[in-house]
């Protein structure tokens, strides 16, 4: 019987001797910066925008903002593109979207609904932003009141600068979508409102005033067949919101570090200089929630935040 019992005791040796080495294995693991784990640091940080302008523009823009900030955190960066405005806010919602670049509506349904999630950093244009009514020449449109009764288009139907805040003001001005010729029109981005409008397929419509700018500058903005016809008063717009999950994979002090990443960018510096033009701005500032009260009693008012 004791023969039999030092046997096994022998057989088992081997087991536990490996079990050892791969609980020695396991702890001797480095920990993930800032406490994360192994799993959770694979995952590159994911960024992404809102598509209120033309796709490849926005690729070139958000491939150099994820070059700039790969190297700014220390951490890979990956932009991924979204199809509309509402699946900017399921996908930030759900955590796959780690940093994101919101308009003002999308960027207060975005911080409804996930707590914690911080607006960082807004360009210093879009402290005081405006919107743009353009109107087809031949319409013979010259001011806000003259698109009662004309075809109109706004942007996204959750675009802040191309849809909330233009619906917001016409009706300010006695001006509602009911006073247009049939339904108001949507078009995906501020690129294609202009370009519908200088095509006559609408007489009117309400963009971006910084994309206006943009394609003004560039030549492109079909000035022989459009005329901006009214610019709204100022409001905030566009900023940067971070995801509060990832202070839980980088660390507490995360958030400041990608805070600090876009105060810092410099346009006396080339490379910081080509992502400031992309963006039509000088630089970027801090913000904060209080900033977006407007929008959020807007959005409130018009029924697209609940």
């Amino acid at each position: 019987m004791k023969s039999t019992l030092g046997l096994l005791l022998l057989l088992a040796l081997p087991l536990v001797g490996a079990c050892g080495d791969r609980n020695a294995e396991t702890s001797a693991e480095p920990a993930a910066p800032g406490g994360g784990n192994g799993t959770q640091q694979s995952r590159p940080l994911m960024i992404s925008a809102i598509p209120d302008q033309d796709p490849e523009k926005l690729q070139r823009l958000y491939g150099k903002v994820s070059t700039y900030l790969s190297k700014e955190l220390g951490v890979p960066v990956e932009y991924r593109p979204v199809n509309n405005y509402t699946a900017s806010v399921t996908a930030f919602k759900v955590g796959d979207l780690d940093l994101v670049w919101y308009g003002g509506l999308t960027g207060v349904q975005a911080r409804l609904q996930v707590p914690g999630a911080e607006p960082l950093a807004q360009r210093d244009v879009d402290e005081k932003f405006h919107s743009v009514f353009i109107a087809n020449k031949k319409s013979g449109i010259t001011d806000l009141q003259g698109v009662k009764g004309r075809t109109f288009t706004f942007g996204s139907e959750s675009s802040t600068s191309g849809r909330l805040m233009p619906q917001y003001f016409l009706k300010q001005a006695g001006i509602t979508p009911a006073d247009f010729k049939g339904e108001a029109g949507f078009s995906e981005n501020h690129d294609k409102t202009l370009d519908l409008v200088a095509a006559g397929t609408y007489d009117a419509g309400a963009m971006n005033e910084q994309v206006w700018k943009k394609r003004l500058a560039a030549g492109t903005a079909h000035a022989d067949r459009v005329r901006v016809i009214h610019t709204t008063p100022p409001y905030h717009d566009y900023h940067w919101v971070l995801n509060p999950e990832v202070a839980k994979r980088y660390g507490p002090d995360f958030p400041g570090k990608v805070r600090q990443a876009l105060l810092k960018l410099d346009a006396s510096n080339p490379e910081h200089a080509e992502i400031l033009d992309l963006f039509s701005a000088k630089k970027f500032i801090p913000t904060k929630a209080d900033n977006y009260r407007q929008i959020e009693a807007v959005g409130r008012e018009e029924d697209l935040i609940k």
